[in-house]
């Protein structure tokens, strides 16, 4: 198990702060979301723990050594970042080969662990956004490492193979030490186990997703037949919509339908715990 360390870090460019007092320690081996805003400071965040930034004040510490000071410190880490930096003129095995050949690895384990067989021998050039993320997320798990940073791994990428590249992510980095920032409420609760919450520059939030709770909640139901004279719903395009202060109220309220002899064929939340956080819901 490996500990990650922020102990009031100032960082930013040009002599400018965009990080201001970030402090907060990661220890538990899981994939914590650091989610904000466009412009938040994540990537400026990630640039700092990875060592390519210098703090203006504050330090980072690994397993109590300061990444700034120590380059076998920052041989542990690996940070994807959201552009794909790839050499396009290179096929994806090749690709691969030329990183394993200076950081160590077996580019034939990543290419099997990421699907990426039919890929092996086309240029990088020639690939979807899709593929070279994929090709780009192998790149970072090519050797173990203690400390993984991914910068919006999905950003820019359909529903569904933004879904696929969590899966991916999800299978690689079990009981490894994950950052995974993005800025899409939805995928924070899909992907993630901590919040570090990123805003105007300073730590707003850090906790378990799982303690992030709404104060109201929007429930919708899918029913056979019309629900609104049973519960207090509306009926809002397929579903009919309950307002809840709890989730027991809901499930209270799925009782009264089905005892009334209605099919009810889907029962979820409407909206994200987590978008309360963003105030008027600035993702």
């Amino acid at each position: 198990m490996h500990t990650l360390e922020l102990e009031g870090i100032d960082s930013g460019y040009n002599g400018k702060a965009v990080l201001h007092n970030i402090s907060f320690t990661a220890k538990e081996s899981s994939i914590y979301v650091v989610l904000g805003p466009n412009g938040a400071g994540k990537t400026t965040l990630f640039r700092t723990i990875a060592g390519i930034l210098e703090p203006m004040a504050g330090k980072v510490l690994l397993d109590g050594e300061e990444i700034e000071k120590s380059r076998e410190r920052r041989s542990d880490i690996n940070y994807l970042s959201h552009y794909n930096a790839l050499p396009e003129e290179m096929s994806v095995y090749n690709a691969l080969k030329f990183y394993s050949d200076i950081e160590g690895g077996d580019p034939e384990k990543v290419i099997s662990l990421l699907n990426l067989g039919e890929l092996r021998n086309k240029k990088v050039s020639d690939l979807s956004q899709g593929q070279k993320k994929r090709v780009s997320i192998a790149k970072v798990f090519l050797r173990e490492r203690d400390l993984y940073l991914l910068d919006e791994p999905t950003a820019n990428l359909d529903p569904g193979l933004s879904k696929e590249i969590r899966d991916i992510i999800l299978k690689l980095s079990k009981d490894k030490l994950v950052l995974y920032s993005s800025h899409n409420l939805y995928e924070a609760t899909d992907i993630g186990k901590n919040l570090i919450l990123v805003r105007d520059g300073k730590l707003a939030l850090f906790d378990k997703i799982s303690n992030v709770r709404s104060k109201s909640y929007r429930v919708g139901i899918k029913a056979s037949k019309d629900v609104t004279k049973i519960v207090d719903a509306k009926k809002e395009g397929d579903y009919y919509v309950l307002n809840v202060s709890k989730p027991e109220d809901a499930g209270i309220a799925l009782r009264k339908i089905v005892e009334r002899g209605v099919l009810v064929t889907e029962m979820r939340e409407l909206d994200n715990p987590l978008q309360e956080l963003f105030g008027n819901g600035d993702e």
